[in-house]
């Protein structure tokens, strides 16, 4: 059976592994959730992640989880705002501030993936897949 909403499927294990405070997390791989990875390393959200190879020859995405002093998860929440039933679609002007700047927002553009302040800087709008903080 074929999987509706691979980002949102990605997104709750991150979520999930957080919560119970887990040190990796696995699944599927694909072009748009390596670079998801891509970004929230790039901002500090997850240690590493790394693309293995399955023995059924399929590809396996492995993330790293980060957690701060305490064991608290650096991820304090993970949504998806962008469904495939309810696409979202904002201009350059309507790119959202996560917690004033705290947190970061994932828009898929015409240039590629990218993060809020990216996006602001590159002046260019597009589909908001999700918000971190």
């Amino acid at each position: 059976m074929s999987m509706t909403d691979p980002i949102a499927d990605m997104l709750t294990r991150i979520r999930n592994a957080c919560g119970s405070k887990h040190r990796r997390v696995d699944m599927p791989a694909s072009k748009m959730k390596v670079e998801i990875a891509k970004i929230l390393m790039d901002n500090a959200y997850i240690k590493d992640f790394k693309v293995l190879d399955t023995e059924e020859g399929r590809k396996l995405l492995r993330v790293y989880l980060k957690y701060a002093a305490g064991e608290q998860p650096v991820i304090r929440e993970l949504k998806r705002v962008s469904t495939p039933g309810l696409r979202r679609y904002v201009g350059v002007s309507e790119i959202p501030r996560i917690r004033n700047g705290l947190g970061m927002a994932i828009l898929s553009t015409s240039q590629g993936l990218m993060t809020d302040r990216q996006a602001r800087q590159a002046r260019t709008g597009g589909e908001l897949l999700a918000v971190v903080w």
